[in-house]
């Protein structure tokens, strides 16, 4: 776990590159990784459908005005506030706040409670754990033969919600209040999927499940999905903001990890304590050296790393005090050619960053070594 003390004037994730696929509250995640110390690469893998463009959600509305639903499931704020907007704005505002009224409003959770507060209606039942499990329960407990119950979708599918409501009899009206759409630019997105593949971020971060399903789609469409599945199930790590959110990606095979609360905060706490705790951490030369993602701690003080040097600085950690030929290493460095002489040039500058130049000995005609202190050498002989 990171120790605020034993790293002072850094945040718990300095020296690591988060990416963010999300399209809506992509700067509210941004700036919480920003404030504790990470580089955020930003890709919406994702747009959305204005609400008011949206044809589907008019003609649900319009529908639920016609004939008023047993049930209304409201399962987002956002998506809630975005709909009574858009009827407002077609005119339908006043109709459809009197059909909800006379409806069995369920809340999937508080934020969404406040939304339907502020609208002027006032919720039938919330569950605590503001899982949309728990409202299914709740609903086939009490029965849904013959009723009809209009779910607020909120872009994405909820798997196996609307199938057990239909099978357990109930007539089940889908309002889709906002929809995803892939990025009219793909430019950010290939950016990621490509540092992605080349280990450039450490994290990706996802937040809904249309944006995982983009980003493997789109990986998929590059023919990088193979890699990309690579660097996510070894090296990159996955982090999603609940199970849901993680489905795309399980049924790949990648295993994620997500917060015991489905909020951007708990999401950014799970990273802070999972980032650093995978960070290399090794003794050499006297100091205590951990290896992040662009940037190197040196006895706590955060040394920012060229890619080349940290090209170099993991080839070295790889078997800590072994002798690693300049041939290997110039492999190991993007776009170097034949020449070692780009060996020596990108040492020297990542002796310079480190700022501590014993930390890398030269082996004359032989290559470089991390000078790993005499005590470890036991434990790291075998790396």
């Amino acid at each position: 776990m990171y120790d605020e003390e034993q790293h002072p004037g850094h945040g718990p994730l300095a020296g690591f590159t988060v990416g963010v696929t999300a399209a809506r509250r992509a700067e509210e995640l941004g700036a919480l990784l920003q404030r504790r110390g990470a580089a955020v690469q930003h890709a919406p893998a994702l747009r959305i459908v204005p609400l008011a463009d949206d044809g589907e959600l008019l003609a649900a509305t319009k529908e639920i005005i016609d004939q008023v639903p047993d049930i209304v499931v409201a399962t987002t704020a956002i998506g809630f506030r975005g709909w009574v907007e858009a009827a407002e704005g077609w005119g339908l505002g006043d109709p459809l706040l009197a059909r909800l009224r006379e409806a069995e409003l369920l809340a999937r959770g508080p934020k969404v409670k406040g939304s339907i507060r502020a609208a002027g209606l006032t919720e039938e039942w919330s569950p605590s754990s503001e899982s949309m499990a728990e409202v299914l329960d709740r609903l086939l407990e009490a029965g849904v033969e013959g009723r009809r119950i209009a779910v607020q979708l909120h872009g994405e599918p909820l798997p196996g919600f609307v199938e057990s409501l239909r099978a357990g009899g109930a007539e089940v009206l889908p309002v889709p209040v906002y929809r995803w759409m892939p990025p009219q630019d793909t430019t950010p997105l290939d950016r990621l999927l490509e540092a992605t593949v080349a280990r450039s971020v450490d994290a990706l971060t996802f937040t809904s499940a249309p944006a995982a399903a983009s980003l493997l789609s789109r990986a998929e469409a590059r023919g990088l999905l193979p890699e990309l599945l690579s660097a996510l199930s070894h090296d990159v790590l996955p982090a999603c903001v609940g199970p849901v959110t993680a489905l795309p990606l399980q049924a790949q095979g990648v295993d994620t990890v997500q917060p015991e609360r489905f909020r951007l905060g708990p999401l950014v706490q799970l990273l802070c304590q999972e980032l650093p705790a995978r960070a290399r951490a090794l003794p050499i030369a006297g100091h205590r050296v951990e290896i992040r993602g662009h940037a190197v701690l040196v006895d706590g003080d955060l040394k920012p790393v060229p890619p080349a040097g940290m090209s170099l600085l993991r080839v070295l950690s790889r078997r800590p005090g072994w002798v690693v030929p300049r041939a290997d290493l110039l492999r190991a460095l993007p776009g170097a050619g034949r020449d070692e002489h780009a060996v020596e040039t990108a040492m020297a500058r990542l002796r310079t960053a480190l700022g501590a130049p014993k930390l890398i000995q030269t082996v004359v005609k032989r290559g470089y070594r991390l000078a790993l202190d005499p005590a470890a050498d036991s434990k790291y002989a075998d790396a």
